[in-house]
C-alpha cells in the first residue's frame, strides 16, 4: 500500500508534519482498509487523498482456510499480476505470514510448483506490505497480532533486494508497524549478489538457505540455479555473511525419497556446513508437500535417520513439518496461472508502444 504516496501528498498540500504520524498511525495500527476510515483527518484531506492515491496496491480475489486453521489468500496486482499469501496459525497464540516478492518465479526449482509458473514481475515494497497488513486485519479478527513474517511465498526474494528490504524497514518501523526485525526470514535459493547485499543491511532480519543438496551435481539437477552460482561461490557467500553478520543462517533442506536423503548426503552436508562457518548454521529438514513434479516424500523412518546423522556430526538440525497442505498452502505449493502470460501482454504492449512512437501515442 502506498504510505510514502499518502504522506508525501499531504506534504505536498501543505500540511503540518503531524499528519504523516496520523496517516501512518492508521494504515499500521489501526489497520483501516480505506481512505474514508481515517477519521483523524477531516473529510477534505481524506477525499484528497481518494482522489490522489489509491489506497490498495492489490485486489483480494478469493480465499481459503486449511483443516489445521491456515488460511490463504490470492490477490492481482492493478496491472494484473497473481500472487498469494498465507497466514498460518500456530496453536493459539502466534501467527505467522508467509509473502510472495515476487509474481511467479524465474528459477525453476524442480520440486517447486511456483517456479513452474514462470516470473510475472517484481512485486513493490508497498504490495508485500499489503499482504502483511491483510495478515494482520485477519490476525486481529480472533484478536492476536502477527509474530512473525517469512519472505518463503511466491518469487527469489534476493532477486528483488531492495523492495523487499524496503518492505523489511516499513514492517520494522517502530513508529508504524512495529515487526522486530529478528521476527522476519528472507529466504533463498541461493541468489549470491543478494546474500552480499543482506550481509551489508544493518536491519538483522534471519536469512534462510534453501539448499536441498549438499554437492553441485545433484543441486544442479534439483535447482538451475546452481548452474550460475555452485555451491563454491554459494558457500564463499554466506561465510562473508556469517563474518559480517555474526548471525546463524537456516538451512532448507527438503526430503525427497530416494533423492537427497541417503546417510552419505547427511555426511556430505554436515562436510560442507562445518567446512563453511562451524557453528554457523542450523538445518531445517522440510517435509516434502506434493506438487505436479515427480518427487515424493520421504517417509519418516529416512527422515529421522538423516537427522539422527546430522546430530551425530555435531549439525543443530530439527525437522519442519509445512501448514496449509489441504488448500495447496504448505512450502512449495504456491502456484497460480497467468503470471508469465501476463509478463507477455505487458511487453507486447511496451513494444507496440514503442513501435508507434510519439504520434501513435
Amino acid at each position: 500500500m502506498r504510505l510514502d504516496a499518502a504522506i508525501e501528498a499531504l506534504r505536498a498540500r501543505g500540511e503540518p508534519a503531524y499528519r504523516a504520524a496520523q496517516v501512518r498511525q492508521a494504515v499500521t495500527r489501526d489497520l483501516v482498509t480505506s481512505w474514508e476510515e481515517v477519521t483523524t483527518l477531516s473529510r477534505a484531506l481524506r477525499e484528497h487523498l481518494l482522489a490522489e492515491v489509491p489506497f490498495a496496491e492489490l485486489d483480494l480475489e478469493t480465499t481459503q482456510e486449511a483443516s489445521d486453521g491456515t488460511v490463504k489468500a490470492r490477490f492481482r496486482t492493478l496491472d494484473g499480476f497473481p500472487l498469494e499469501t498465507v497466514l498460518m496459525r500456530h496453536g493459539r497464540d502466534r501467527r505467522t505470514v508467509c509473502v510472495s516478492s515476487q509474481s511467479g518465479c524465474a528459477l525453476g526449482c524442480t520440486f517447486c510448483a511456483t517456479g513452474a509458473m514462470g516470473l510475472g514481475r517484481d512485486l513493490t515494497r508497498g504490495e508485500i506490505f499489503e499482504q502483511l497488513l491483510w495478515a494482520a486485519r485477519l490476525a486481529r479478527a480472533d484478536e492476536h497480532r502477527i509474530g512473525n513474517v517469512v519472505l518463503m511465498g511466491m518469487g527469489e526474494p534476493l532477486q528483488n533486494v531492495e523492495e523487499v528490504l524496503g518492505f523489511c524497514h516499513l514492517a520494522n518501523d517502530p513508529e508504524g508497524f512495529g515487526l522486530g526485525a529478528r521476527h522476519i526470514a528472507i529466504s533463498t535459493a541461493g541468489w549470491v549478489p543478494g546474500i552480499d547485499r543482506l550481509a551489508a543491511e544493518p536491519l538483522q532480519v534471519k536469512l534462510a538457505l534453501s539448499l536441498h543438496a549438499p554437492n553441485d551435481a545433484l543441486r544442479s539437477q534439483l535447482m538451475p540455479v546452481n548452474r550460475r552460482y555452485g555451491l563454491a561461490d554459494l558457500m564463499a557467500a554466506c561465510a562473508r555473511y556469517r563474518e559480517a553478520t555474526r548471525r546463524r543462517i537456516f538451512v532448507e533442506y527438503l526430503m525427497l525419497d530416494g533423492v537427497n536423503d541417503w546417510p552419505a548426503l547427511a555426511d556430505e552436508l554436515a562436510d560442507l556446513l562445518h567446512g563453511t562457518a562451524p557453528g554457523g548454521f542450523h538445518v531445517n529438514l522440510i517435509v516434502y508437500n506434493p506438487t505436479d513434479s515427480v518427487f515424493q516424500a520421504s517417509p519418516e523412518p529416512v527422515i529421522q535417520r538423516f537427522l539422527d546423522r546430522l546430530e551425530a556430526r555435531k549439525v543443530p538440525a530439527s525437522v519442519r513439518r509445512s501448514k496449509g497442505t489441504d488448500i495447496a498452502a504448505a512450502c512449495g505449493q504456491l502456484a497460480v496461472q497467468g503470471a508469465k502470460e501476463r509478463r507477455a501482454e505487458v511487453m507486447r504492449d511496451r513494444r507496440a508502444s514503442a513501435a508507434a512512437g510519439p504520434a501513435g501515442r
